[in-house]
């Protein structure tokens, strides 16, 4: 059978669910608590109520909300959970969307319908914190989009509201803030932002994505957070993914509305050809309803006071984290999170982040190393999740551990010769080829779509690139990893 074939004939149930389980084997094992991204865990019971619901919705499709008109009930009762958690306004409206990603898609998008369309702008553009998500490089990339950057300040790693302001010109249609940022755990001073963008005339999006469910419970519980939801003057749309902090299934987001009149320029509707009439109130067409029944399960299955309870845990869990690393000699918080993701910093003269993530993978964590940009220094960041309570403190112990490894380590091979760096250091990386490309990953152990051991290397490589650089050999690599 020649490679990608379909078998003549079918596997059993059996065999496929085999085959399942076997490359499932080689993925993250995230469900002991030493992972700290990607899967947010609370317990069996919530997946379990979220898969069932799933489950029962996985054919019906959202591409028509007067058909299925449970799924238009799915996603306006979600919304409204949202619209009431953020204390939205009378009138206030948004729409279930697959992640977070999505969402801020569709609110830059309705922020340059709407600035061409009221305001008469020709070609809009955004402006953005560097600590945004780089969904908002992404929306502006697709949408063809201007996208204007602004420092932060490097203690606090807050945005810079006058930064900010300097960049808005008469073709600004939105600014944006993080609340909180991915990074550091920060929140941007959004009251700030809000006066600004009611000064200038510009639409304010807060990016709540992975913030903006879990913030306002540890608000409850006494935490300092900073306004930054629709009780905020000048805030006009907030993402706020439900796959997150509210543990619903993934595809489980939703973007949200000050205004229907703004909302508006978001939906894309089509009669102007031969078949059905075509009206999307966000990116996708046809969708699963399995996302928005398991996000409406999961939401009214757990309810606010386990919420609180399960937040209280987060809550303690980050403290623990926090005073532990400060506690531990060369490392430090960067910024003051504002809940349960961390970045965790070097001090100036130890070794690189990149080792010390290595050696807690080799003793079973998974953390996950961040960049340098311009004057923000490479880090460590942590995204504490349900599934790692009860564990940080021993990964305190293992931190500092293999925080003292690395040190010893690096005071060993200081001055060492780096071929990779050294091959590309005057090359133009907008111009060379990919079997170039091909050769400076081979010198860090990257070959073809196979990983070293140790990743260290290759963060180091890319710490070492200036950002267009970094975007042209990630590009190649992933380019050829996806083989067909």
């Amino acid at each position: 059978m020649t490679k990608g074939a379909l078998r003549e004939t079918g596997l059993s149930h059996d065999e496929i669910m085999g085959e399942l389980e076997g490359l499932k084997a080689e993925d993250l094992k995230w469900r002991g608590g030493s992972a700290f991204s990607y899967v947010y865990h609370a317990g069996d019971d919530i997946e379990r109520v979220g898969k069932e619901a799933y489950m029962m919705y996985l054919s019906e499709n959202g591409l028509d909300p007067t058909v299925f008109k449970s799924l238009l009930k799915f996603d306006t009762g979600v919304v409204a959970i949202g619209l009431e958690h953020l204390n939205a306004p009378e009138g206030a409206v948004g729409n279930f969307t697959s992640g977070g990603t999505e969402s801020i898609i569709c609110a830059v998008k309705a922020a340059r319908n709407y600035a061409r369309k009221v305001r008469g702008i020709a070609e809009p553009n955004i402006i953005i914190p560097v600590t945004a998500h780089a969904a908002f490089h992404k929306a502006a990339h697709y949408l063809d989009m201007e996208c204007r950057i602004a420092p932060v300040d490097t203690t606090s790693f807050k945005a810079d509201v006058d930064a900010m302001a300097a960049l808005i010109d008469e073709n600004t249609a939105l600014i944006v803030g993080s609340a909180a940022s991915y990074a550091h755990g920060v929140i941007d001073p959004i009251t700030e932002l809000g006066q600004l963008a009611l000064e200038r005339g510009v639409l304010l999006h807060v990016d709540g994505c992975i913030g903006a469910w879990l913030l306002p419970y540890f608000a409850r519980l006494g935490g300092t957070v900073e306004p930054f939801d629709f009780s905020v003057p000048g805030v006009t749309s907030i993402s706020m993914d439900y796959h997150k902090y509210a543990y619903c299934p993934k595809g489980a987001s939703v973007v949200l509305y000050r205004d229907a009149a703004v909302r508006h320029h978001q939906i894309f509707s089509c009669a102007d050809w031969s078949g059905y009439t075509v009206v999307n109130a966000v990116v996708q067409s046809s969708r699963s309803g399995g996302p928005m029944a398991a996000a409406y399960a999961v939401l009214n299955y757990v309810g606010d006071e386990r919420y609180l309870d399960i937040a209280r845990q987060l809550k303690k869990e980050t403290e623990i984290v926090i005073e532990g690393v400060e506690s531990i000699d060369g490392l430090h918080i960067m910024g003051e999170p504002r809940m349960s993701l961390v970045a965790i910093g070097i001090d100036e003269g130890g070794p690189s982040p990149f080792d010390v993530a290595d050696l807690m993978t080799e003793l079973g964590w998974h953390v996950q190393p961040q960049l340098s940009m311009g004057d923000y220094p490479a880090n460590i960041h942590l995204t504490i999740a349900p599934q790692n309570v009860g564990r940080m403190e021993d990964f305190i112990d293992d931190l500092a551990d293999a925080y003292d490894r690395a040190d010893e380590a690096a005071s060993k091979k200081k001055g060492g010769f780096n071929p990779a760096a050294a091959m590309i250091n005057g090359l133009d990386m907008a111009s060379i080829d990919a079997s170039t490309i091909s050769e400076i990953l081979k010198m860090v152990g990257v070959n073809g779509s196979s990983m070293p051991e140790k990743m260290g290397p290759i963060h180091s490589l890319l710490d070492s690139m200036p950002t267009d650089a970094r975007n042209h050999v990630l590009t190649a690599y992933f380019n050829a990893l996806y083989t067909s």
